[in-house]
């Protein structure tokens, strides 16, 4: 099992970050990530511990479900299924909060079930794919939550 973890901090507060992740119709917002919805509601939350989630990102498709829900500090998953094939003990996201914002780490436990082979083509193949997948999403998730809205410009004809 290979485990892969990305940080960013995100200049948003620390309930708006959680929010927006937790909210995986958002991940569509990457260029790696086609698809995304809500297939079951969690028993507290919509997102919450029970919550079953379908993505289909350029590298797959996963169902993944919610096995713990503390907002706005953690959320775990598990990948119950996924084509191509992966062995799954858990994903992370916890928040902090930090000057200049929400420290995000987003960390999953994986493998591709391949004797012999399955290490290798893991490390080599599908963490570097995973961890960009992941990083895409914490910039989508950036530029939604800091981007300010513009001034309205006016302009006089003839002034």
């Amino acid at each position: 099992m290979e485990t892969m973890t990305v940080e960013r901090i995100i200049d948003a507060p620390i309930d708006e970050v959680f929010a927006w992740l937790t909210t995986t119709t958002n991940y569509t917002r990457s260029p790696l990530v086609l698809r995304c919805r809500l297939t079951r509601h969690g028993k507290t939350a919509p997102y919450g511990v029970g919550a079953v989630r379908s993505h289909l990102w350029l590298i797959g498709w996963f169902r993944e479900r919610i096995t713990h829900y503390d907002a706005p500090h953690a959320t775990e998953y598990v990948v119950e299924r996924s084509l191509p094939p992966s062995r799954h003990e858990l994903g992370r996201m916890t928040f902090t909060e930090v000057d200049g914002g929400t420290l995000v780490r987003w960390s999953t436990r994986a493998e591709i079930p391949l004797p012999l082979l399955g290490g290798l083509l893991t490390r080599r193949f599908a963490r570097p794919i995973i961890t960009r997948t992941f990083g895409n999403i914490l910039n989508a998730a950036n530029t939604a939550l800091t981007q300010r809205p513009q001034p309205e410009r006016t302009s006089r004809k003839g002034a």
